[in-house]
């Protein structure tokens, strides 16, 4: 027999493998090192967690008392496997596109985000797995008790409930650190699961090893073991086929509605595609580990002293033939299934309390505590934590209380029945569109408290919660309301008793309260993602459009996920708006994708209310959702409409900015022609002024100097009235005061006329006027003194700014849109693409305001003219020089003789 210290040598060493194998998986799954921890295998081992001490002790214990039922419990997990796993499907599906977290989350998410909804079942699922921890512990302190028995002297713990309370406190340790060291986004635990899987074979190694030491070690072999089973009295043990059936549906439903099932099962799954291995694998692994279930049982009856407890037939068989080794390995097989399950259990409930309890008090507490400052995460790790605490102490007191022994050997079914009371609406919530959320809240308020008053109480003996006179006769003593024989149904099976009537109630409440009343909004939404999942690949539209800031987004997103996860977030998504380097813009998509991330961590229905609160309560509505059906018909139209208005505010962001860029060229043409115009003003008036002081002096000048300084007082005068004329004239055409004087020409002889005018300019330069006069012979009816002026301009400024070194100008007569039109083409480099739209405008020139001697007038009051006599003067690109076509007014026209 092993010592005190060793069997804690032990203990410890296995715990700090499992420590290792945890930090391992953890530390490659942190770094991106999946791999292996994704494979079906592992998925497959860790939903051996249904596999828990109850399986490893209490199998054989089961079947020692009660013959072959104890198959019924691993008959419904296996028919589900194999016969229901495209509903496991659909559950995986469900939980990865609504990034569930718990079963509660699920029920939560699909009745409209109802945080109500997931404290009820929060609070269900802790009250019903209580007591199956407790069972844990009294399975661990029961195999301590077996090794303290043989030698009290060598061990300092004599007291049960001091074990207890010490395997407590460690499982609490180890779920802590491995359970709640972050918020994962996903909410997988890569470490606790891998080491689980270790778990797995251990107590499988275990049970397989006894097996076969008791087959051919201290039997001779399956004939000598098939003779004692049936000397047994296993074999006299009665089969009700009512009790089988109803085990057999209660553990089916248990495997789907456990919180550490539906953890492993849907939570921790990283592909849905590792059902298909697990369909047939985890049945396998069942059918492994009761393989010598009915062989131990038969031999601990037939070897072991009369009185012997048969859940401990597994440990003490290998104990009284001296194989302490053995008894080492099963020890730590039976460790392995209750520390597995406890802390599996611990972090699903842990998460439920605090996503579905902890999280919507805190809100309701502090109203804005979605925007306030401070550490969310922190509140729900810290949460977390305690509730592991709480759970594991809970489990220590019903242990206390039911006072450990007989009364835990049927403890897990009435656990089982408890858990099974989501039933009705986890699957009609997956399956039936029309569930809604006052149906799934009565349905399972009412099976709640039918199965504590019939099954939970009772389970604590007479005398503790329930007095023995009221369980015998009833409250006030009415008999058709005892707890074991509800309505009068006496001399039935306390199991099928509690199932009949909490499942019937349940379902019968559920399917009322759903027909009587109307979903809203969000619940059919919902429904129409849960029921048609696989039809929806994108996630729903569930905010409308909001003005919140996608920089208090990012810090609520810091403080729940982390800094470094929130920012890759928000930058994955900026990237996918093509806004790389900034926030990204916060559409009702986003905003829709936002919070199935942090219902990730924190649980859908918390999620939501946390965004509802930073959104200033634009959560949906009935006035804010319209029907499901119209929805899309008005997300297309609104489509279209901010389409169009895009594409509007485009044209006209454009029209602006060529407007801002023209008046900024023309502030810089307006300072540059107030300067030019105050040179021009000043110079001849200068001139003016110097010449006649001079002729002031009167005698000293003689008749010839005085002739050629009144000439240059005149020349100078005419220059200021020309100037001043131009500017009189640009006001005139400007303001409308102008006169059309109409009269017939030939056009040849106006354009003959303005050659004949420009023939001073730049007279010293060679200049070459290409004509067709023939064109020209064309009879025109318009005001030809304003066409001359029109004419004289654009051939004077060709004459000066043309810098070919053979300057040459082409006037040509064409028709255009039935209408005459004039051009002049030079062949000089032109006037560049920036400054074409400027030429036309008051105030501009192109070249050196000091070289010629104009104030850039010219091409306004060509522009002016033109627009009063009914034609247009433009500027034509792409003619290799600088090209003006001057179209004529629409009148009758008559080729001249």
């Amino acid at each position: 027999m092993f010592a005190f210290d060793i069997l804690i040598e032990v203990c410890i060493g296995y715990v700090v493998l499992l420590f290792i194998v945890a930090y391992v998986a953890d530390r490659r799954a942190r770094q991106g090192k999946i791999g292996w921890l994704r494979s079906p295998l592992v998925y497959t081992l860790s939903l051996s967690i249904y596999c828990t001490a109850w399986t490893f002790y209490g199998a054989v214990g089961y079947a020692a008392r009660s013959g072959i039922e104890f198959l019924c419990i691993y008959l419904g997990p296996s028919l589900v496997m194999i016969g229901w796993w495209w509903g496991l499907r659909k559950l995986v599906r469900i939980g990865r596109m609504q990034r569930i977290t718990s079963i509660a989350d699920l029920i939560s998410s699909r009745y409209g985000k109802s945080a109500m909804l997931g404290g009820l079942v929060t609070l269900l699922a802790v009250i019903a797995t209580t007591p199956y921890i407790a069972l844990q512990l009294q399975s661990v302190t029961l195999s301590f008790g077996v090794f303290a028995a043989a030698s009290p002297s060598d061990w300092p713990v004599q007291s049960q409930h001091a074990t207890a309370i010490w395997v407590a406190v460690g499982l609490a340790v180890f779920t802590i650190v491995f359970g709640t060291r972050n918020l994962d986004a996903n909410e997988r635990h890569h470490g606790v699961v891998m080491a689980i899987a270790v778990e797995a074979l251990v107590k499988l190694a275990a049970l397989l090893a006894v097996g076969a030491f008791v087959v051919w070690g201290i039997a001779d072999g399956p004939r000598e073991i098939i003779q004692r089973i049936n000397e047994s009295p296993m074999a006299l043990v009665p089969n009700h086929s009512s009790r089988w059936l109803a085990l057999i549906f209660l553990s089916g439903a248990a495997f789907l509605c456990l919180p550490r099932m539906f953890q492993v099962l849907v939570v921790e799954n990283d592909d849905e595609h590792h059902l298909s291995t697990a369909s047939w694998a985890f049945p396998l692994y069942l059918a492994l580990v009761n393989l010598f279930v009915l062989p131990i049982a038969a031999m601990g009856l037939a070897v072991l002293p009369q009185g012997s407890n048969p859940d401990l037939f597994v440990l003490t068989l290998p104990l009284s033939q001296g194989q302490n080794s053995l008894a080492m390995l099963v020890f730590l097989g039976g460790f392995s299934s209750a520390t597995s399950m406890v802390i599996v259990a611990a972090i699903a409930l842990s998460t439920m309390v605090s996503n579905h309890v902890v999280m919507p008090i805190w809100l309701g507490i502090r109203r804005q505590a979605a925007t306030v400052s401070g550490d969310v995460r922190e509140v729900v790790l810290m949460s977390r934590r305690l509730s592991i605490s709480a759970v594991l102490g809970l489990g220590y007191v019903y242990y206390r209380f039911s006072g450990g022994g007989e009364a835990l050997a049927s403890i897990g079914l009435v656990s089982f029945a408890g858990v099974v009371q989501v039933l009705p609406a986890l699957v009609g919530g997956v399956f039936w569109r029309g569930a809604t959320r006052v149906g799934a809240a009565l349905g399972v308020s009412v099976g709640f408290l039918v199965w504590l008053y019939v099954m939970f109480l009772p389970s604590f003996g007479p005398d503790v919660l329930l007095s023995a006179r009221m369980m015998l006769e009833g409250p006030l003593g009415i008999g058709w309301l005892r707890p074991q024989a509800l309505f009068g149904l006496h001399d039935v099976d306390p199991l099928v008793h509690a199932l009949l009537w909490s499942m019937a109630f349940n379902t019968t409440a559920f399917c009322i309260g759903s027909l009587l009343s109307f979903p809203n909004p969000l619940e059919r939404v919902q429904g129409a993602q849960f029921v048609n999942v696989f039809d929806y690949t994108a996630s729903h539209r569930g905010w409308s459009r909001s003005n919140v800031d996608a920089e208090d987004l990012l810090i609520m997103a810091q403080r729940i996920l982390g800094p470094s996860e929130a920012q890759a977030l928000f930058q994955a998504a900026a990237d996918a708006q093509g806004k790389q380097g900034y926030l990204p813009e916060i559409t009702p998509d986003f905003i829709d994708s936002f919070e199935r991330v942090l219902a990730g961590s924190v649980g859908a229905a918390t999620a939501h209310a946390m965004i509802g609160q930073m959104t200033s309560g634009s959560a949906l509505s009935v006035e804010d959702l319209m029907a499901v059906a119209d929805e899309t018909a008005q997300i297309m139209e609104y489509s279209s409409q901010l389409e169009a208005q895009s594409q509007e505010l485009s044209r006209t962001a454009g029209q602006l900015r060529d407007a801002n860029e023209k008046l900024t060229a023309l502030s810089v043409q307006k300072d540059a022609f107030l300067s030019q115009i105050s040179h021009e003003l000043r110079t001849p008036m200068t001139s003016i002024r110097a010449f006649s002081e001079i002729l002031m002096l009167g005698d000293a000048l003689n008749a010839e100097e005085k002739a050629k300084y009144s000439r240059i007082i005149h020349d100078e005068a005419l220059r200021l009235t020309r100037l001043l004329d131009a500017l009189l004239d640009l006001n005139v055409l400007e303001h409308g005061h102008v006169t059309i004087e109409q009269e017939r020409a030939v056009l040849r002889d106006v354009i003959d006329r303005a050659v004949f005018a420009t023939s001073a300019v730049s007279a010293d330069r060679v200049f070459t006027i290409d004509r067709n006069e023939v064109r020209e012979a064309v009879q025109i009816c318009t005001d030809l003194d304003r066409l001359s002026q029109v004419f004289i301009n654009l051939i004077a400024n060709a004459r000066k700014y043309c810098d070919s070194p053979r300057p040459r100008l082409t006037i040509r007569v064409v028709r255009v849109d039935g209408a005459l039109a004039v051009d002049f083409v030079d062949n000089g480099s032109g006037i560049p693409t920036e400054s074409q739209s400027l030429i036309f405008e008051k105030f501009s020139r192109l070249s050196d305001h000091s070289a010629a001697g104009g104030a850039g007038l010219g091409l306004a009051i060509c522009r002016e003219i033109m627009a009063k006599l009914g034609g247009s003067v433009t500027y034509l690109p792409g003619q290799g020089g600088a090209a003006f076509r001057v179209i004529l007014p629409k009148v009758p026209m008559e080729r001249a003789a």
